[in-house]
């Protein structure tokens, strides 16, 4: 006896097909969300970067004050402004080094540092170049010394 199934001539076919669509959507979802979470972090090591640079010349500045904080004026340095070609002295010196290590470790990076008394502002800027909307990132710690 012999069955006859002609309403049903590649049913399978179709069903594998759409498997397959369904399947390449979700790995494409699955490629989306990897490269968002690679780029996120991304940006976040370059802050965490930012933060210990930032830090650091925040230590260098309490460990070369003085007893009188006279040597704090030194530290000032303007956003874009070259450091000292040659180091007089010590702050000189851990701003030629802050200013390199800077551009070194981060995109395009940059600093500042104000006084205002024994209140130092330091300004940590960079370019974020995987994150378009907001190209350059900036982050400002405010410290006693």
């Amino acid at each position: 006896m012999k069955q006859s199934f002609t309403g049903s001539k590649g049913f399978t076919l179709v069903e594998v097909l759409v498997t397959v669509v369904i399947f390449s959507v979700g790995l494409l979802g699955l490629a989306g969300l990897q490269a968002t979470g690679i780029k996120l972090n991304h940006s976040s090591l370059l802050r965490s970067q930012a933060t210990l640079l930032a830090y650091d010349i925040i230590d260098c500045m309490r460990a070369n004050q003085g007893s009188s904080k006279a040597n704090l004026p030194d530290y000032a340095i303007a956003m874009n402004a070259s450091p000292p070609s040659t180091a007089t002295n010590q702050a000189d010196q851990d701003v030629m080094d802050w200013i390199g290590t800077l551009s070194q470790s981060l995109p395009s990076g940059d600093g500042s540092i104000t006084l205002n008394g024994s209140r130092a502002t330091v300004v940590v800027q960079w370019d974020d170049i995987r994150n378009p909307n907001v190209p350059v990132k900036s982050m400002t710690v405010v410290s006693d010394i």
